[in-house]
């Protein structure tokens, strides 16, 4: 080749090359910025100021990946909820009723142990009657104090802010961060994973719900898997405890499927699942960016399925209503105790 047209090629090959980086970064910046902005997050430590439980000392450990910035490994209590909101034709086709509200029917405190290598999830049951405190308002008003109130009202009247004040007034202990994902959110991840299997101890027909199983073992995608945890009344004597149980099997489900994805190895199946995560999620200010949720899954690398420990908040049925649930005191005062 002649000197002219050598380097008329080598140009014409580095102008694609660079094109092609460019491309690759803006690829990369746009995923980013997308995943990012699919997040809501709700600053709930300004709402709530400083009358709370004390937060737990967390000690940084150095990691060789983030020298700059070492992983957290201190303990964390984090509130997870399940919103049954009708907002939005999906959640509406999956939980039925009209789009006027949203409750938190499915609450547990996620306790992650100093070293992250165990957790403790204790589910508060929704039908349990509590003393539900004044919430701040996004416009500066406030909610009445109530006794004696489900405790799902709590999310219903004051939304995130009144659900973590209220469990943080139950439990006496600080909940570190917020995580809310809706019904659709739900059978999404559980499809963006591949589906979950479980077992099952008794026949299941539950005609609120819509789910129909046989006994034993089955692999549901997530239409399913959210009608399986929805389902109560087709299974023991129909108590919010017996879907709790159902609730705990899909926990442990969730994990183990999600230990089997190796979802390093297929780029396309961890941006649909990033992007359904994200698409799904509310959180507090703390973890409302891809960076914090990232570094928070970084720091679980060493939690097997295993090594969660699923539980109930202790309750005894309400003296006062048999249809509704108390603490169980001091069972229920001495596990949060543990959880500081």
């Amino acid at each position: 080749m002649r000197p002219g047209r050598r380097t008329r090629a080598l140009r014409i090959t580095g102008l694609t090359l660079a094109g092609l980086l460019v491309l690759g970064v803006g690829a990369a910046g746009w995923t980013y910025w997308r995943l990012n902005d699919n997040i809501d997050g709700v600053d709930i430590d300004s709402a709530l100021g400083g009358d709370r439980p004390a937060r737990a000392a967390t000690t940084p450990s150095p990691d060789a990946s983030t020298t700059a910035a070492p992983l957290p490994t201190g303990s964390l209590n984090i509130l997870v909820l399940g919103s049954d909101s009708r907002s939005g034709e999906e959640n509406q086709e999956l939980g039925g009723g009209d789009s006027g509200g949203a409750r938190s029917d499915t609450a547990m405190v996620v306790h992650l142990d100093a070293g992250r290598s165990t957790a403790t999830v204790v589910s508060i049951p929704r039908d349990t009657l509590v003393d539900r405190p004044s919430c701040p308002l996004g416009d500066g008003e406030s909610t009445r104090a109530a006794s004696g109130v489900m405790f799902n009202s709590a999310y219903e009247v004051g939304g995130p802010v009144c659900a973590v004040k209220t469990v943080e007034s139950l439990t006496d202990v600080r909940m570190d961060h917020y995580v809310e994902i809706d019904f659709a959110g739900f059978a999404r991840l559980v499809d963006a994973l591949g589906g979950v299997t479980v077992t099952t101890g008794e026949d299941i027909d539950d005609d609120r719900s819509h789910l129909t199983l046989d006994a034993g073992t089955h692999h549901l995608d997530g239409t399913e898997a959210l009608a399986l945890a929805r389902t109560r009344y087709d299974i023991g004597d129909g108590s919010d405890l017996d879907r709790i149980g159902l609730q705990h099997q899909l926990v442990k489900a969730l994990l183990e499927q999600a230990a089997d994805e190796d979802l390093l190895t297929s780029p396309a199946r961890l941006y649909r699942v990033a992007d359904t995560v994200t698409d799904s999620l509310t959180t507090d200010t703390g973890l409302d960016s891809l960076g914090e949720l990232t570094r928070l899954a970084q720091s679980l690398r060493d939690l097997p399925a295993d090594g969660v420990t699923t539980l109930t908040m202790p309750v005894v049925p309400a003296p006062w209503d048999r249809n509704r649930v108390v603490a169980d005191e001091p069972e229920a005062g001495e596990l949060w105790a543990s959880l500081r």
